[in-house]
């Protein structure tokens, strides 16, 4: 790798904070740690550092796992930012002896998506909460509570291999990633509460997010979490 040869400085920095000083501080599992570490390169669209976490990701995720931390993260990253990540994916998959394609997990179909994804919805943010959400939609916007029901929720969300705490693990590392999405960033704090992830859950998680994204981003969530 040019850049490790050519920047050696860069390389054991990064090293030292991230193996040495990071991890004495969390008790996470080693397979959570890949969840949130994979959703972060997702974000952040590093795509030679993700193809390599993917690789070492086997040791304590599934394939189906692995794909699963992508899809969770489709509808928040965008499109554009992970149609060349499934190609990656796919690549260090078979490169590793998995066969493709995976089987397919997800539990909806076209007529039932969205009521699916309402009923998720409701179980994580509050039946009230969210019908107060559809109910002051402004005239004319409706459709994006709909898409977000739907897509978001519906086609995302109920799908198998993750559990509720994996997916709104992911989604709160995304947006913390993501920065300038306070608003979101707050609700999905709540939510992660709402499936069972702790405070404790939430800081172990941002601390492993820390190198990656920087402290402004690490502080602004960190704020975020100290609310509750």
């Amino acid at each position: 790798m040019k850049l490790k040869k050519n920047d050696p400085d860069f390389f054991e920095i990064f090293n030292h904070f991230n193996n040495k000083e990071i991890l004495e501080y969390v008790s996470i599992s080693k397979r959570t740690r890949f969840i949130v570490t994979l959703a972060t390169l997702i974000t952040n669209t590093s795509k030679e550092k993700y193809a390599i976490a993917v690789r070492d990701a086997l040791e304590v995720l599934t394939p189906v796992e692995i794909k699963e931390v992508l899809y969770q993260s489709v509808a928040y990253v965008g499109l554009g930012k992970t149609f060349e990540l499934f190609e990656i994916t796919n690549d260090v998959l078979s490169k590793n002896g998995v066969e493709l394609p995976l089987k397919s997990i997800s539990t909806v179909n076209p007529d039932n998506r969205h009521e699916k994804g309402l009923e998720i919805q409701k179980k994580y943010f509050g039946s009230e909460n969210i019908q107060a959400m559809i109910e002051n939609a402004p005239e004319g916007q409706e459709r994006f509570n709909d898409f977000l029901s739907g897509y978001c929720f519906g086609d995302f969300y109920t799908r198998d291999a993750l559990s509720d705490q994996d997916r709104e693990l992911i989604t709160f590392c995304v947006l913390a990633t993501l920065g300038g999405c306070e608003n979101q960033l707050r609700g999905h704090v709540q939510g992660n509460f709402n499936v069972g992830n702790d405070k404790e859950i939430l800081i172990d998680a941002l601390t492993i997010l820390l190198p990656y994204i920087g402290f402004p981003r690490t502080l602004n969530a960190l704020a975020i979490i100290n609310e509750y």
